[in-house]
């Protein structure tokens, strides 16, 4: 092995490229001049440099520790790209292998390609930096993550992008001039195996085992898809690949379009034409509204009653508890199985349908509510783009969506935009409407997102637990006992109308609180528990009520993929077949979600891999329909069931 400085005449002028480079980049971004003069003298080394390898165990060594290092490089630039200092610290030692581990396979992949261990290198690493790139921009302008699913979006993005302002910050700088200088290195490292059909078989049989370590490792790692969790918990490199994953969704057991026809003739289509005496329907999906008694087997006390108003409904009511498929997070997964009546039992876990699988106009409450002559509009006091609200609900037939502008930003409690503020809004547009005027409206609220432990000026806790001292609960608990009054304020309102008006109220999933609470409760916290008191961290409370005479019960238990269907039948709209279908699924099977299903049957919560007879045949048959309701090609969806399946405009 030789190594020599060999300076060049034209080694000086890619040296002013690259400092003139550099220069724009020192004027668009402000950082330390000595880093300007260090990568000069760096870049103009290398560029200098000569390096001459001729033993063939050498060579092997150096491809090697190329192709190692290039890996464990590019990974940790990639999160200080993204991350802060702070945030880069939260990911673990195993997802940190792990990253480095998906850049290999990548890195090898191009190896077998290429058969050059330079070019493997340089393209692996352009690559893998590029996508971290486009992550980063991504980022500033939308508040997550890129992710795999956001490519059928490209030319969507592509549209908007130039309407928005991107900014780089110093670490993009250093990553950019790092890279520069690790391309000039590589580049020098001239050197080449003879018998290239080993070195492709070898880079194979090593990307085939890595890859399949990782993909065992990582198989209950879940894809992360709000704001950077992605990236600060699995690192991004291996939350994108991830998000390959879920992408996925095999098709079930006896899949066919035979068998979906088979399954529709059982539902006759209905004609779905609107009538003079459709209610007015709102739909209320309280941020972290539940009952925490229904976790407590020691008893659940409180200073006050929390929810007097909720608790006192009775009349023209349908009331009960759901299950969620979500607990602590994850808000748009619940609003996704009210509106489709589908079930996140059939998709990985983690996977966020609002991000990974609307790229198309699906079967929902709103299409068929539009079908009958309904104006659509929905709600939601926060940001457009979280959880890509702003692309979906466009998707879903929304014809308006109001978002955080829209509102009046003083009626703030903490930090959120309160739920009075909320259906002050809805009151507004029901007000707005004309006589003839059908309207649905889907109001998500805020005021009682977490966390739940800072203190404020504008808010003070009116609720404490008895017995027990958790400041977060005891926030928590007086947050919902506002949420209360917002929801009697909105009900008093409505019963004093007019018109024919259905309200449905429920909450999208538990809060996450203080394990030592868990504790309290149930005696184990937030492990070891059994399926039956796993399920009870997933249960919220909901009502279906109607200012006019309607059938008043009490709901034992039921779940969220029920509920639009139920808001359809209180209204006294027949059931189009989809809706038909899961109203007899829900008489054998009264709730399920993510976690389980309870067998009306057996009399107990089950997972799905024990289900058998019955259950088992009417658990396929639901996988099998939403299958074809979410995966298939339009032509290929089942019109009887998806009658309304439209591509967006």
């Amino acid at each position: 092995m030789k190594i020599r400085l060999k300076f060049e005449k034209t080694n000086l002028i890619r040296l002013i490229v690259a400092m003139i480079f550099a220069a724009v980049l020192y004027y668009k971004v402000t950082f330390p001049v000595y880093v300007l003069a260090g990568f000069g003298a760096c870049y103009f080394l290398i560029k200098s440099l000569e390096i001459e390898i001729n033993n063939k165990w050498l060579r092997l060594a150096l491809g090697i520790l190329m192709l190692g290092g290039s890996s464990a490089m590019t990974a940790h630039m990639v999160q200080y790209l993204l991350l802060d200092v702070e945030l880069r610290e939260k990911i673990s030692v195993n997802h940190t292998r792990w990253n480095v581990l998906c850049c290999m396979v990548f890195y090898l992949a191009m190896l077998v390609i290429t058969a050059k261990p330079k070019i493997a290198c340089m393209i692996g690493h352009i690559f893998l930096l590029s996508l971290a790139g486009i992550n980063y921009f991504v980022y500033q302008f939308r508040g997550n993550e890129f992710s795999f699913g956001d490519l059928k979006a490209a030319s969507t993005g592509l549209s908007v992008a130039a309407n928005y302002k991107f900014v780089l910050e110093d670490r993009a700088v250093y990553v950019i001039l790092l890279s520069m200088i690790y391309v000039a290195f590589i580049r020098k490292l001239n050197f080449e195996f003879k018998k290239k059909w080993m070195l492709r078989i070898s880079a194979f049989a090593a990307a085939l085992v890595m890859g399949i370590y990782v993909g065992i490792a990582t198989e209950d790692t879940v894809m992360e898809s709000w704001e950077q969790k992605g990236t600060y918990r699995n690192g991004y490199i291996l939350n994108f690949v991830l998000s390959i994953r879920d992408s996925f969704v095999a098709e079930p057991d006896g899949y066919s379009k035979d068998v979906v026809e088979e399954i529709s003739k059982e539902y006759p289509a209905l004609e779905n034409k609107g009538s003079e005496d459709d209610p007015t329907i709102i739909v209320i999906m309280n941020e972290s509204f539940a009952d925490l008694s229904v976790i407590s087997h020691y008893g659940f006390e409180t200073t006050e009653e929390v929810t007097p108003f909720f608790d006192s409904m009775d009349t023209n009511v349908i009331k009960g508890y759901a299950l969620s498929s979500v607990f602590g997070a994850k808000t748009p997964d619940s609003e996704w199985e009210f509106l489709t009546g589908n079930s996140m039992a059939f998709l990985p876990s983690g996977s966020v349908p609002y991000q990974q699988y609307m790229s198309k106009k699906p079967y929902s409450l709103v299409s068929t509510l539009k079908e009958r002559g309904y104006s659509c509009i929905s709600m939601h006091p926060y940001y457009a783009s979280g959880w890509s609200r702003n692309k979906v609900y466009p998707l879903l037939g929304f014809d308006e969506s109001l978002f955080i502008d829209d509102f009046d930003q003083t009626n703030i409690m903490r930090e959120y935009i309160t739920d009075q503020e909320l259906y002050n809004k809805i009151i507004d547009q029901y007000e707005a409407k004309t006589s003839d005027e059908k309207l649905f409206i889907l109001g998500v609220t805020m005021q009682n997102h977490g966390g739940y432990t800072d203190y404020y000026d504008n808010f003070q806790n009116t609720i404490n637990l008895k017995n027990h001292y958790f400041s977060d609960v005891n926030q928590y608990l007086s947050l919902i006992h506002e949420s209360d009054k917002a929801l009697e304020n909105l009900i008093t309102y409505f019963e004093n109308v007019d018109d024919k008006v259905e309200i449905v109220f429920f909450g999208d999933h538990q809060p996450s609180l203080n394990n030592n609470f868990y504790q309290s409760m149930n005696g184990k916290g937030l492990s070891g528990l059994t399926l039956d008191e796993l399920q009870e961290l997933f249960t919220v409370p909901f009502f279906v009520w109607t200012n006019y005479d309607s059938e008043s019960k009490d709901v034992e238990l039921t779940s969220l993929n029920y509920l639009s269907t139920m808001t359809l039948q209180q209204a006294g709209i027949e059931l189009p077949a989809y809706n038909q279908f899961l109203a007899d699924l829900q008489e054998e099977i009264p709730a399920m979600n993510s976690r389980a299903f309870y067998s009306k049957s057996q009399g107990e919560f089950l997972h799905y891999s024990d289900a058998q007879g019955e259950d088992a045949d009417l658990l396929n048959q639901y996988n099998i329909l939403q299958y074809n309701n979410m995966f298939e090609k339009e032509k290929d969806k089942d019109k009887n069931l998806f009658p309304y399946y439209e591509t967006p405009d």
